[in-house]
């Protein structure tokens, strides 16, 4: 009798962050995010020196810890959405943890996209997002092996999710989403008249 398996599967953990604990205030999480924003001038200089449109605090003040307690408990919470995905994914830690690496702001107005990337020397990564206006853009992650697929057809337009070349999601405030740094993803034009605000971060294996 003939079977089918699935193999190499990729992981994509998605919840809202009060799922695992009391979330920080969105409101309050966006304020915090436009004070840095604003008072970080090698932030704003890096973002406009590299074509990052908007802003991000990823090349100059990437723990946000150190900046507003309301990042502290964000950060607490994140580690136990890491820690039920890394038990997911039946890592073999050998005593060792996944702990934070960096933690940073964008924000990316009308027309800004953030282009195809993946995450070097980091084991999960992720994003929260703190405001979504409608049209802000959905979070677009490629099939690892797609550059290999050559003379392949491409897959029907009703395909099962797992057979699909590409995955759109479409975050909401609250969300977290994980996947392993290898990952590539790119984030989809904002059409809203907003900006779209949200935090990501790298864990590492220490």
């Amino acid at each position: 009798m003939s079977k089918i398996s699935s193999l190499f599967v990729t992981r994509l953990y998605r919840a809202q962050l009060s799922e695992l604990g009391t979330a920080p205030d969105p409101e309050e999480l966006e304020r915090s995010c436009w004070s840095i924003a604003e008072g970080d001038g090698a932030g704003q200089q890096w973002s406009e020196d590299n074509g990052y449109p908007g802003y991000t605090s990823y090349a100059s003040l990437n723990d946000l810890r150190y900046w507003f307690p309301i990042f502290v408990d964000l950060v607490e919470l994140l580690d136990k959405h890491v820690a039920a995905f890394v038990e997911d994914l039946q890592f073999n830690l050998d005593g060792r943890k996944i702990t934070l690496d960096s933690i940073w702001i964008n924000i990316l107005p009308k027309g800004g996209i953030h282009t195809s990337h993946l995450h070097p020397n980091s084991v999960i990564s992720g994003t929260t997002y703190i405001s979504v206006p409608k049209g802000a853009g959905s979070i677009k992650f490629e099939d690892p092996r797609h550059s290999r697929m050559m003379a392949a057809p491409t897959r029907k337009a009703d395909a099962r999710e797992e057979m699909q070349n590409f995955i759109y999601v479409e975050p909401k405030v609250g969300d977290v989403l994980l996947w392993e740094s290898w990952l590539r993803h790119e984030v989809l034009m904002n059409q809203a008249d907003e900006e779209r605000i949200s935090v990501s971060f790298n864990y590492g294996w220490e």
